[in-house]
């Protein structure tokens, strides 16, 4: 897989891109890139952005400024580019992110991460540069870049290999062994602390108790989220 994230700040991901899974991947000839969006810039000064029509508080990242950079990266007109591959913008306003995009995601052969900025993008870029705008969660940050990393992350762990262990994402969160429900309590030694001990279960050496135990303590925990 490729990923190439586009960002005002490509510096921020390093600390990322030195995390094992992430490092597993490459290794395996996966790839993430991150571009600079003010690189290519056509405006003068290095300027990307500019004030909103109609008024308002903010700066809006100008339509012209992101498709300058995607012809740069992909030599190709970036009105077309949303057939070739996933261009995803990431806003607050879009698609919720969660396991089951994050696994569609994990299938593409090449992802391209729009990370906004300031009041986010001009409307036009998630209109005809994106084919998709996804949002990690009802909330706001200050960029795109948080969000990029998460997408990521959840991604770049689905990769055969990157893990080092197949078996670390089976019994997963959201995962099909676990009915798509959160994961069951883990505990390791010490056996006691301060009075509050580990599960008998967990103890008896009886495999097939101690999964029908986690399955029933996995779907406790998704009864619980509900209500």
């Amino acid at each position: 897989m490729k990923i190439d994230v586009f960002t005002l700040f490509p510096a921020w991901f390093e600390w990322f891109r030195g995390q094992r899974h992430v490092r597993n991947a490459e290794a395996l000839g996966h790839r993430l890139e991150t571009i600079d969006i003010r690189a290519t810039t056509p405006l003068s000064a290095g300027q990307v952005d500019d004030t909103p029509y109609g008024g308002g508080a903010g700066m809006v990242l100008r339509v012209d400024v992101v498709e300058a950079a995607l012809a740069a990266r992909y030599d190709v007109d970036p009105l077309e580019l949303p057939k070739r591959r996933r261009v995803i913008a990431l806003a607050a306003s879009g698609r919720q992110f969660d396991e089951a995009l994050a696994s569609e995601l994990a299938q593409e052969d090449e992802l391209t991460l729009l990370c906004g900025r300031y009041e986010g993008f001009d409307e036009r870029v998630y209109e005809y540069l994106a084919s998709d705008v996804v949002s990690i969660g009802p909330y706001v940050l200050s960029g795109g870049e948080l969000a990029a990393m998460v997408i990521c992350d959840a991604v770049i762990r689905k990769l055969p290999g990157a893990l080092g262990h197949e078996e670390s994402a089976l019994e997963e969160s959201f995962s099909e062994a676990l009915e798509g429900g959160p994961e069951y309590p883990h505990y390791t030694r010490p056996a006691k602390w301060r009075g509050h001990g580990v599960p008998e279960i967990l103890l008896s050496g009886h495999h097939g108790k101690v999964r029908e135990w986690r399955l029933e303590q996995s779907r406790l925990r998704a009864k619980r989220r509900e209500s």
